[in-house]
């Protein structure tokens, strides 16, 4: 579900301080998208397919990463429910894993 030696890679290369930052932006970036994810509109669903994919395979989100690949070569009607409930399944155990490590939202 999570990278987590991606994770670490980018503790490592960012610092904790600014690898803070970038999950705060990352989160709420990323859930705008989610919340706004509309089948009816192909190209921008498309869109947002493409940039959900990228940020979350850049913070180790993988699974939502695997979904929105699947969803963009062969879409089902619930793929946008689908991303959904497996971001927020990834986020709880992202937050878990952060708070292991003692690492917090800057927030």
């Amino acid at each position: 579900m999570i990278d987590w030696a991606r994770v670490e890679e980018l503790i490592s290369d960012l610092g904790k301080d600014d690898f803070r930052e970038i999950v705060d932006m990352f989160l709420s970036e990323v859930e705008d998208r989610i919340e706004g994810l509309d089948q009816s509109d192909h190209t921008q669903f498309l869109e947002d397919l493409h940039f959900l994919k990228g940020s979350t395979n850049n913070l180790g989100f993988t699974a939502v990463g695997v979904m929105c690949v699947l969803a963009e070569n062969a879409p089902k009607p619930n793929s946008a429910a689908e991303i959904s409930d497996c971001y927020q399944k990834s986020k709880q155990a992202f937050m878990l894993g952060l708070d292991r490590m003692s690492i917090t939202r800057s927030d």
